[in-house]
């Protein structure tokens, strides 16, 4: 995902999580661009938003600045970074859900990622919390979704973040959409 080594970002988590304040700016400086490119997935992804992307890169660093020295490498970093990213954009869309009553929001799609057609729309609040109880029945699906969906990684680059081979998460993609679809219902 990034042109950084690893043990470079790992070794900024760490420093930063120890209070490091300058390996904090300098962790920030190192993965923007990167956050950028995961904030244009989400973008894609729920274009119905009313958020910049460097306004969702800044929120959710803001949720992550806290936890850096919990993250134990750069993939995991990443994860993380989408999930706080789904959630800003899950708590834009109820602001603006309670201001409008849902009125003109425009779906979601549940795409696969790999440049096939997507599929229906669905609205942001509703994916975000179908995610959750997805959680509560299987973490690795829910994991697998927002990587997928979220960060846009591949089903290679997925594999590698949770430590899964790539033909268990092809498999865990096609049911967790299956499983989301089912849980939306027609959009």
């Amino acid at each position: 995902m990034s042109p950084v080594p690893d043990p470079a970002i790992t070794d900024l988590l760490s420093r930063a999580g120890s209070g490091d304040d300058l390996a904090s700016s300098r962790l920030f400086e190192v993965v923007f661009a990167e956050l950028r490119v995961i904030a244009g997935s989400a973008f894609r992804a729920a274009p119905a938003n009313t958020l910049q992307p460097t306004v969702l890169v800044g929120d959710a660093w803001a949720k992550l600045v806290g936890h850096l020295g919990e993250m134990e490498s750069r993939v995991h970093f990443y994860a993380v970074a989408a999930k706080a990213m789904r959630q800003v954009l899950a708590d834009e869309a109820r602001r603006r859900r309670s201001q409008k009553r849902g009125g003109g929001q425009r779906g979601v799609t549940l795409c696969d990622g790999d440049g096939l057609a997507p599929a229906a729309g669905y609205d942001l609040v509703d994916l975000s919390d179908s995610l959750e109880r997805l959680r509560s029945l299987n973490e690795r699906h829910a994991d697998i979704v927002e990587l997928r969906f979220f960060s846009g990684l591949t089903i290679a680059e997925t594999a590698q973040a949770i430590g899964f081979s790539p033909d268990t998460v092809k498999d865990d993609w096609v049911m967790a959409r299956a499983w989301l679809r089912r849980e939306l219902g027609p959009a």
